[in-house]
């Protein structure tokens, strides 16, 4: 039984449960977009980041992350919907690592934004190995890997606002909403499964971002950025710095007594669309 305490921990700054030296993070998806942000905002805190990514090459920026933060970054080509692909690069993540990680970021997705009726098979069928199987597996790795090591650590999944069971009107994209909404379900479950571990699972559930997925919508498919950004109570759009505080604060130990949530980082669209 916990010695009843309350002090709280006395002294202890705030600022300083934020600090990620001397950890390290796996983030797959990481070689653009919000993966890279939150690369990025982890270096910044001093941690360690290795990414998994099918990219042949990160960003250019990736690679000036070691001289700017003083942090090792690690870039490897992986495929997290295919078991020998994602092991080996897992793998060469943890050696590269010096052996330890002690967390992650599953960041890795794609988008389809089609109705019911024009779905096609193997596209859908990709939507949810990519985005549901490709997160429950690199969970599966690295809480293994904690385990396995007798580390604590925290695990932060990307979900979305249509997890939410949000319907677009311009955008159709049920299998992609499906998709996400698994990964929200999954935060409850592994919570209670793994805490006895000491490690920590939580996902974040994004607005509208922009991304290279997001920057696609231009042109003819300009109405479906329209209606995210009139839609949201904060009328914008959102940028991917948005979400690296929250990240970084999943990750850090300033969450240490949060686990199974999903964190809204929408504008406010989760409040209730302002087109209605």
């Amino acid at each position: 039984m916990t010695t009843f305490n309350p002090r709280g921990l006395g002294d202890v700054k705030v600022t300083g449960r934020f600090d990620l030296t001397g950890k390290n993070f796996l983030i797959t998806g990481g070689g653009g977009g919000i993966g890279f942000a939150c690369a990025k905002a982890i270096a910044q805190l001093g941690g360690g980041v290795a990414v998994i990514d099918t990219a042949p090459e990160p960003v250019e920026e990736f690679k000036s992350l070691s001289d700017r933060y003083g942090v090792k970054p690690f870039y490897t080509r992986g495929d997290v919907t295919r078991q020998d692909s994602l092991e080996k690069a897992f793998a060469n993540c943890v050696d590269a690592m010096g052996g330890q990680l002690h967390g992650a970021l599953t960041a890795a997705g794609i988008v389809m934004d089609t109705p019911l009726l024009d779905a096609d098979w193997e596209v859908t069928q990709r939507v949810l190995n990519v985005n549901v199987m490709g997160t429950y597996w690199t969970i599966k790795l690295l809480a293994q890997h904690l385990v396995e090591t007798k580390t604590p650590g925290s695990i932060v999944a990307i979900a979305s606002i249509n997890a939410q069971s949000l319907y677009v009107p311009v955008q159709p994209k049920s299998a992609y909403n499906a998709s996400k909404a698994a990964i929200k379900g999954l935060m409850g479950p592994l919570a209670g499964e793994l805490g006895q571990y000491g490690i920590r699972v939580n996902c974040i559930s994004p607005g509208a971002i922009q991304t290279p997925l997001l920057a696609r919508l231009q042109g003819e498919k300009r109405a479906i950025l329209d209606w995210y950004e009139k839609g949201a109570p904060l009328q914008r759009l959102g940028v991917p710095e948005d979400l690296t505080p929250m990240v970084c604060y999943l990750l850090s130990d300033a969450a240490a007594f949060t686990t199974g949530a999903d964190m809204l980082v929408t504008g406010g669209l989760h409040a209730g669309s302002a087109l209605k």
